[in-house]
């Protein structure tokens, strides 16, 4: 079992991170954000798949306006997202952001004041978040010694303005830099850390260099938060956090598939069946491990570890609770049916 650090709460509107909370999953929004008609759709399509806390880019006044209505049409926090101009915090603070992220390479000490001022007015945390192509001044390698540095001298200049409701994040392209980072600031201070890996690549790269770097650091208790950053639909990134948190038995909102690759002796479509059975029951919020297998080979094993499971037979199957065989089915009648026995005990 995962040993978690303990890291001090923050509040993010309605949402907790750090202490004993579950870590809580974000994304964010690659709309317009003064499109507040497509911002939103886009944030409620994220929601419904899981997604916790959602961040927008705020890079001109209008965007900072806009806050005030997509706030009034979503359920979930809504960070803003800083860079450059200190007064674009300060607006998007009064519109009513429920966190502000700033990027320290970019806005000078001096201007971040007033966001800190305006901060602890509105009870509003600020995310220091550092990325090492932000870093300053440009070199050809950036270390994780970098990134910590910057972040140090940040985390002493805010609290000597007494202000600590803070996040930190520290990433980098590099996975092995990336964790390095997060290890060494872990034991600096007890803030909360938001995981992510920095221009990761589109979704194949991008999910395995996130997987790699995030697992790395949750299976040593270091994370309260994250984003798997992918170029690609923000969906994504919450269906690879989720399965990423599922894997290490972090998630507990979800099933859990397990899924026999198939060969040669399967003789159902279990690819087909596997994806239906994902999205008919995504709406289930339970922990529950379902095994989709091919055959008797690894089948019955799997199966019986299993809450619920199919065993693929000759254009037809299995369908077993807790390892016992409830019915033999054709194959057109798969889905169907273990849908229908899942609804009927999950409800």
């Amino acid at each position: 079992m995962i040993q978690r650090r303990k890291t001090r709460e923050v509040k993010i509107g309605g949402i907790k991170i750090g202490g004993k909370n579950e870590i809580a999953i974000q994304s964010m929004c690659s709309t317009k954000t003064v499109d507040v008609k497509k911002t939103v759709a886009q944030i409620l399509a994220l929601e419904k798949l899981g997604c916790e806390i959602i961040r927008i880019g705020i890079p001109d006044p209008d965007s900072a306006k806009a806050i005030k209505q997509i706030k009034k049409r979503i359920h979930i926090p809504l960070v803003a997202d800083i860079h450059f101009d200190p007064n674009l915090a300060v607006a998007s603070i009064e519109n009513g952001a429920d966190k502000i992220r700033i990027n320290p390479s970019n806005i000078p000490q001096k201007s971040l004041v007033q966001i800190i001022e305006k901060a602890k007015k509105f009870n509003v945390p600020i995310r220091i978040g550092v990325n090492a192509g932000s870093i300053r001044p440009l070199k050809e390698k950036i270390t994780a010694e970098d990134l910590v540095k910057e972040v140090k001298k940040q985390i002493k200049f805010f609290e000597s303005l007494n202000f600590r409701n803070i996040v930190i994040s520290l990433k980098h392209t590099d996975i092995f830099e990336n964790i390095k980072a997060y290890e060494q600031i872990s034991k600096f201070c007890d803030y909360p850390l938001h995981l992510g890996v920095t221009e990761a690549g589109t979704l194949f790269q991008g999910f395995a260099k996130n997987a790699i770097a995030i697992s790395n650091l949750l299976m040593n208790g270091i994370g309260d938060t994250l984003r798997i950053s992918l170029a690609e639909d923000p969906i994504e990134e919450i269906k690879a956090a989720k399965a990423i948190l599922s894997s290490l038995n972090l998630y507990k909102k979800a099933p859990l598939f397990i899924v026999c690759p198939t060969c040669g002796r399967t003789n159902i479509d279990i690819i087909k069946i596997s994806h239906i059975l994902e999205e008919k029951l995504s709406h289930i919020k339970k922990p529950i491990k379902i095994a989709i297998m091919g055959c008797a080979v690894n089948g019955p094993g799997e199966v019986a570890q299993a809450k619920y499971g199919i065993i693929g037979g000759n254009k037809s199957a299995g369908i077993f609770n807790h390892g016992k065989l409830i019915k033999t089915v054709p194959e057109k009648e798969i889905v169907k049916e273990f849908i229908k026995l899942v609804e009927a005990n999950e409800k």
